[in-house]
């Protein structure tokens, strides 16, 4: 035998080396094409060279034993990674976001109660499934012949473990040298966990291997965003005015006659800063905790809102504060919605408000609206704030039940659900759901008008009183057989020129409407209605409509990255002057406002939103680092700052921007994992009403 055949020989013999690296490569490859869209920038290099670590590491491990259990070890090996790639690509067709480990429950509890989104995404993901099956398939044809894996000398298993860890520490390397976005790959992959940046700088399998490493040992302080940064000035030039674009949608022309901003007849006033008498001075000499330290440092440095002519205008009024779900500013119309329509012009009418989606869709939704805090990527942010048992100082259950009021909270589906059992009386309610007292009729979705007919006399007799709800009768699927909110209001979009889906999507927000009817109706019957404040905000966008139903919902096309985000916000009071509010603002911005609006006791600089009726820049914050400011917008994917027209920033403005946001973001962490509000009371007293 020749030099060559018997080289050749050896190398059939190796075949089975390339299984598990090509394997992870192609799955890594399918992910970022079919999601991301292919590039060629560090992320792919990463991706590639973890793959092929990884691959190396599973293809010395099948080498260690004998033909029979190398060949079980093998299937076992690919079956795990179809399962991970599998069910990853269908969740992320579904809820389009990847699911984390500890979610892994609830994802589990989400499918199977969204049974038709389940079958949909599976049907679209069919292609795709097939095409993931083919590694597999490969080797089970070759596994007797070209794949045959064969127990190799130490010498060359430990070649193979030796390659793999080069490797990894090559890029492990390469990442610590790297610098620039928000977050930046270093601080990514050491401190501060986000599975969709992580999916797309370092894959699916190594975020997946980051996310379990995270759950079983918390990531450390970050480096990162230390340096105590203020959003920093804009500069606008002057641009010649262009006429608005013209829209063939009727209810959008309806919508931007909006009542012009009137100010309230008040006197004068001194403006003096939103904080509490926070001693930081003593705490800094005297704080010999690292993390507690840094936080006081970087609260202390914060520069707080001020008080403005709106502050304490609803004081002592009743408050009904809801988070609803998936509403859109789309699905507000005079024709099918006319009471949200009436509140929402007829109060503060936020023309710029925006609703980032979050990771745990629904409960992170809730968490920011009701604590203006960002939820902590890779746990469920507000089960662990009430599993923990933080004080959560400034939610409206615990701020008004101290001012005395009486504060219920209610949800029309399975009241565990999100372990909202968990979560809401910590906010300080007495909270009801289906299954623990609120008797609703069981139905998919369940309908809101029928939970405020049966939970208003527990409030509005008890003044002044607080009652929060979290709806559901706007949620996905929005089709006539699988939701009775749809097809209980179908004949009232019957004439409507859209498609069915989209019909189904406005049907159902009209339960919505019917119930804050009643509400309206039983506080005017009780001669209360001016002296109770509605504040409404979604939980997320409607993901169970298609990016082009939702542009046809809106009558136009949407950016993505933007305006696939902007939603509304309502606060409404009978009576109350129409004011129109064009800044831009965000569901971070929600509680502060409250708190300023009711003239409440609270610390602007303890929160991660700023009130949407004061002279704060505007930020808003997305779950993947991009942000959005009065000079523009910032795509943290792309790693790109895209000016408004008219405006001019400085050299050092994005690189300060992603120190501001890494900061809320970091920060947001501390307060959680840390109980920091709870700490603060510790060493300070400053919630006496509420000691626990």
């Amino acid at each position: 035998m020749t030099t060559s055949k018997i080289a050749r020989n050896r190398f059939s013999k190796r075949y089975f080396w390339f299984l598990f690296p090509i394997s992870i490569v192609f799955y890594e490859l399918i992910i970022k094409i079919s999601i991301f869209g292919f590039s060629f920038d560090d992320g792919l290099l990463y991706t590639l060279l973890f793959s092929v670590s990884i691959g190396l590491l599973m293809t010395a491990v099948c080498t260690l034993f004998k033909p029979k259990i190398g060949n079980i070890l093998a299937i076992i090996g690919l079956i795990i990674l179809l399962l991970i790639y599998g069910s990853q690509f269908v969740y992320h067709q579904i809820f389009n976001k990847f699911y984390i480990i500890s979610s892994i429950s609830g994802a589990g509890a989400a499918i199977a109660g969204f049974t038709n989104s389940t079958i949909k995404g599976i049907f679209d993901s069919l292609i795709f499934i097939i095409i993931f099956l083919i590694p597999g398939a490969v080797y089970l044809i070759f596994r007797k012949n070209k794949l045959k894996p064969r127990k190799t000398k130490l010498k060359s298993t430990l070649i193979l473990i030796a390659t793999s860890v080069i490797l990894y520490f090559f890029t492990i390397i390469l990442i610590l040298l790297s610098s620039g976005g928000a977050p930046s790959s270093n601080d990514l992959y050491f401190h501060t966990f986000s599975i969709d940046h992580s999916v797309r700088r370092f894959g699916l399998l190594t975020s997946s291997r980051l996310d379990l490493q995270h759950l079983v040992f918390p990531y450390s302080d970050s480096s990162e965003g230390n340096d105590i940064v203020e959003i920093p000035d804009v500069i606008t030039v002057p641009v010649q005015q262009q006429e608005p674009e013209e829209t063939d949608v009727e209810q959008n022309t309806e919508q931007e006659q909006a009542p012009v901003e009137e100010a309230p007849h008040e006197e004068e006033f001194v403006p003096v800063d939103n904080v509490m008498i926070i001693d930081f001075e003593t705490l800094l000499n005297t704080e010999t905790d690292s993390e507690y330290d840094a936080m006081n440092k970087y609260f202390s440095s914060l520069t707080p809102t001020k008080t403005n002519k709106y502050t304490g205008m609803f004081k002592g009024k009743n408050l009904i504060f809801m988070t609803c779900e998936a509403l859109s500013k789309y699905a507000i119309r005079p024709d099918t919605t006319p009471t949200l329509y009436k509140m929402m012009t007829e109060g503060f009418y936020f023309t710029n408000f925006y609703n980032p989606s979050w990771t745990v869709s629904t409960s992170d939704g809730e968490y920011v609206a009701c604590t203006g805090l960002i939820p902590k990527e890779g746990v469920w942010s507000f089960y662990r704030s009430g599993l923990q048992k933080n004080l959560m100082a400034f939610c409206m259950g615990n701020t008004l039940r101290a001012q005395g009021y009486r504060t219920l909270a209610y949800h029309n589906n399975t009241y565990t659900y999100y372990n909202r059992d968990y979560s809401h009386p910590n906010m300080g309610y007495i909270y009801k759901g289906y299954g623990n007292g609120l008797n609703v009729k069981k139905t998919w979705p369940e309908s809101d008008l029928e939970m405020m007919e049966l939970s208003y006399e527990e409030y509005m007799y008890n003044r002044p009183f607080h009652a929060y709800y979290m709806t559901v009768s706007g949620h996905m699927e929005y089709t006539w057989p699988d939701n009775a909110m749809s097809s209980k209001h179908r004949s009232e979009v019957a004439d409507l020129p859209y498609s069915e889906i989209v019909k189904g999507y406005l049907a159902c927000n009209i339960e919505l409407d019917k119930a804050c009817e009643f509400l309206l109706n039983k506080l005017n019957e009780l001669g209360i209605a001016e002296d109770t404040v509605i504040i409404m905000s979604p939980d997320h966008i409607p993901y169970g409509l298609t990016y082009e139903e939702y542009d046809e919902l809106a009558g136009r096309h949407l950016d993505p990255n933007t305006e696939y985000y902007e939603s509304v916000c309502i606060i409404y009071c009978q009576g109350m002057e129409p004011t129109v509010v064009d800044k831009i603002t965000c569901s971070l911005d929600i509680l502060p406002t409250i708190h300023n609006l009711f003239g409440l006791d609270y610390d602007s600089r303890l929160l991660m939103g700023y009130d949407m009726l004061s002279t704060a820049p505007s930020l808003v914050v997305f779950d993947n680092y991009s942000w959005l400011t009065d000079a523009g917008y910032y795509n943290a994917k792309k790693r790109e700052f895209i000016a408004n027209e008219g405006v001019e920033v400085d050299s050092s403005y994005v690189s300060t921007m992603n120190k501001v946001v890494a900061n809320k973001f970091k920060y947001s962490t501390k307060i959680l994992d840390k109980d920091y509000y709870g700490y603060l009371q510790k060493k300070l007293n400053l919630w006496p009403a509420y000691n626990k």
